[in-house]
């Protein structure tokens, strides 16, 4: 009973075929082509405005120069909003509490803001690892803490994204099977219980959608130091 909790973040595959790409792509198939007409239903007309609303509070705090990460940094909101909600449904598997595809998505983005700050101001990039007016005698200690915290960046997006995604999928089976166990032997206290797992879904739906917003803010605010 044990490792069969676990079963759930494993790789699926099919005839020893990984289904890893198909999870990947099925978001991308479930949004609606923008048309190019004047005027677009309900959905579209929807969609677009929550783009330009979540664009416009997250660029909020960056300048012109990381505008250009406009359309990089929306898709990636929408695509791991989308993994993460997908992972929800029944007899679904969740990409994103895979740890090796969350930090193939965060080294890359991260470094990406790292080479641009070195490439347009090398000083201020390097000035970020020295605080001004630190005493002499610290200089050697916080260069080396401060590199470890800048190369820890990339780990700590990949890890609170796969931890929080594990923790609330491992909750919901182990409450769901304690209602079920339960049923026969204590119906009230299952009943409870399922009130419990209802509740719990939903504030699994809000972490779903808060640690997305929260791995591109992170990747928003790295941003904006460098450029």
């Amino acid at each position: 009973m044990t490792l069969s909790f676990f079963d759930q973040f494993m790789s699926p595959s099919y005839l020893g075929i990984p289904l890893m790409a198909l999870a990947l792509t099925l978001p991308w198939v479930l949004y609606p082509t923008p048309s190019h007409r004047w005027l677009n239903n309900r959905l579209l007309t929807l969609q677009g405005w929550f783009i330009g609303q979540f664009t416009k509070q997250l660029l909020l705090p960056v300048n012109l120069g990381g505008h250009k990460w406009a359309v990089l940094l929306t898709s990636l909101m929408l695509f791991l909003i989308t993994l993460n909600m997908l992972g929800l449904l029944p007899y679904t598997f969740t990409p994103t509490t895979q740890l090796s595809l969350n930090m193939g998505l965060a080294v890359p983005l991260w470094m990406a803001t790292v080479v641009i700050g070195f490439r347009n101001q090398p000083t201020i990039a390097l000035g970020h690892l020295l605080p001004e007016g630190t005493p002499t005698p610290l200089i050697p200690v916080l260069i080396i803490i401060e590199t470890i915290s800048l190369f820890i960046r990339p780990l700590a997006l990949g890890v609170r994204l796969t931890a929080n995604l594990t923790a609330g999928h491992l909750l919901i089976q182990l409450i769901a099977t304690a209602a079920f166990v339960l049923l026969p032997l204590m119906p009230t206290v299952a009943i409870v219980t399922s009130m419990l797992l209802f509740l719990l879904s939903l504030l699994e739906v809000a972490v779903a959608m808060i640690q997305a917003y929260v791995f591109v803010l992170l990747l928003t605010l790295y941003l904006q130091e460098n450029v």
